[in-house]
């Protein structure tokens, strides 16, 4: 599928094994698609040093580091100061995944909520957006990040939103933003549609989560970057305009959000 207008997938996981043997190959599919940019996510902070090389790597793309909730229990409690030193990279674009996951999880939910609110303080320090994974657990992660703003102000970015229309008017009251994933294309999502919808356009993102959740018409088989298009013709849908409006109304919010994305794009 080629697309005649720029895209991002702002959340991918471009080290994940499914990669290994063909990245270049995914690489080039994406920007035959379209999309230009890519985020690629470290989920483990001690796999940081693959992630960032593989940002340093490839044009275009960037990388953000954090410690996935599932993995928090597991991992080494991130610190503040680690983070920190992190997003000294010219490339490091933001702080996580992180959030609460009560779905697979939630034996280990006060080291999640632990693990969260050091996230929260380094993108405080940093200046970084926070990027929030949420399942099963909307009001604790609603009140948590509402207690980081009323510390200090940050900017965030829901990602793979698909929890209830309670945390999305939540979030997008703080000045959040909601990233639509492959979920949203979905036969039975339409409730999730309907948030979207909800929702203004200049506070919407698009990403793949890949290799996970890929959007119809190639669900259930690996997810890559250049899916990105079939969910953005989704959103276009959602909203009532054309797949180009859409793409630039959706650039135009990455590049707001990811700041040193946008920054490193233009002096390229």
């Amino acid at each position: 599928m080629n697309a005649p207008y720029e895209l991002v997938d702002s959340h991918c996981h471009l080290d994940f094994a499914d990669f290994a043997e063909e990245r270049d190959a995914v690489i080039a599919r994406a920007r035959a698609a379209g999309v230009t940019r890519m985020v690629t996510i470290c989920t483990k902070l001690h796999q940081e040093p693959t992630v960032r090389a593989i940002a340093e790597t490839y044009d275009g793309v960037f990388y953000a580091a954090g410690t996935h909730p599932m993995s928090a229990a597991a991992e080494p409690m991130a610190t503040v100061d680690q983070l920190v030193a992190l997003a000294r990279h010219p490339k490091f674009v933001g702080i996580g995944e992180t959030g609460l996951d009560y779905h697979y999880s939630a034996d280990s939910a006060q080291v999640q909520k632990t693990s969260l609110r050091v996230h929260i303080e380094a993108a405080q320090e940093t200046g970084l957006p926070l990027i929030i994974h949420a399942r099963a657990a909307d009001d604790d992660i609603a009140a948590i990040l509402a207690e980081g703003m009323r510390a200090k102000p940050y900017t965030c970015v829901m990602h793979c939103f698909s929890s209830g229309p309670n945390l999305a008017k939540a979030a997008l009251e703080m000045g959040f933003y909601l990233s639509m994933s492959g979920i949203a294309t979905f036969p039975k999502s339409g409730d999730l549609r309907d948030i979207f919808a909800s929702a203004p356009l200049n506070r919407i993102l698009v990403e793949t989560d890949s290799p996970y959740l890929a959007p119809i018409p190639h669900r259930g088989k690996r997810n890559e970057p250049a899916y990105t298009a079939f969910t953005a013709k989704t959103g276009a849908a959602i909203y009532g305009v054309s797949e180009a409006e859409f793409a630039a109304a959706t650039c135009a919010n990455f590049d707001r959000l990811f700041t040193r994305a946008a920054r490193t794009a233009k002096a390229a």
